[in-house]
């Protein structure tokens, strides 16, 4: 099994590829990424801490 994440684009990025928001799961771990900007924008956030941002954002 490879080390590296499996990056996958955001539902939200522009469609020309511009704007472009990642994410990688692993079982601990969010990894989200500019990936314009490449390796050195990513954040990596504990599950629960990203699930109770996620929960805190309303409905839009």
């Amino acid at each position: 099994m490879s080390s590296e994440p499996r990056w996958f684009k955001s539902s939200y990025s522009d469609v020309h590829g511009q704007e472009c928001l990642e994410a990688a799961l692993s079982y601990s771990t969010i990894r989200v990424r500019d990936s314009k900007l490449g390796p050195c924008a990513e954040l990596s956030f504990p599950q629960h801490t990203w699930a109770a941002f996620v929960s805190s954002i309303p409905d839009a």
